[in-house]
């Protein structure tokens, strides 16, 4: 799916962001990540809230699984089929998605910076 598909389809959350990762796309609103493109297949954050909504209405929760270790279940679940081809159901799944990225936590912090400035005022202390 290309990106301006992807604004397309979360109109309702404008403006996002897309940013690549996984080998797929994070996609984000507010600074936070409700979304994921893996594999051409699109995930939707989800928490204890909402999760069973999603598989009420036949989504497949994302795993992965690294080579000798067991699967992981992540917090996305694939998107309602019919969804794709209706802008105010996916509206509405979109909304609950943003809910749970809001309810996860708080924005990411900004990254440290780890040169030469960072330590000489670690030092100061």
């Amino acid at each position: 799916m290309d990106d301006d598909t992807i604004h397309e389809l979360f109109a309702v959350l404008q403006p996002i962001s897309i940013r690549r990762m996984f080998g797929g796309k994070g996609i984000y609103a507010g600074g936070r990540i409700f979304a994921l493109m893996l594999n051409d297949e699109l995930y939707l954050k989800t928490d204890a809230q909402t999760a069973f909504c999603f598989e009420a209405a036949g989504s497949r929760r994302w795993t992965y699984q690294r080579e000798g270790a067991a699967p992981v279940a992540m917090p996305y679940h694939s998107v309602p089929d019919e969804a794709l081809d209706d802008p105010d159901l996916m509206a509405d799944w979109a909304r609950l998605a943003m809910e749970a990225a809001i309810r996860h936590g708080t924005k990411k912090p900004p990254r440290r910076s780890t040169g030469p400035a960072a330590s000489r005022t670690s030092q100061i202390d």
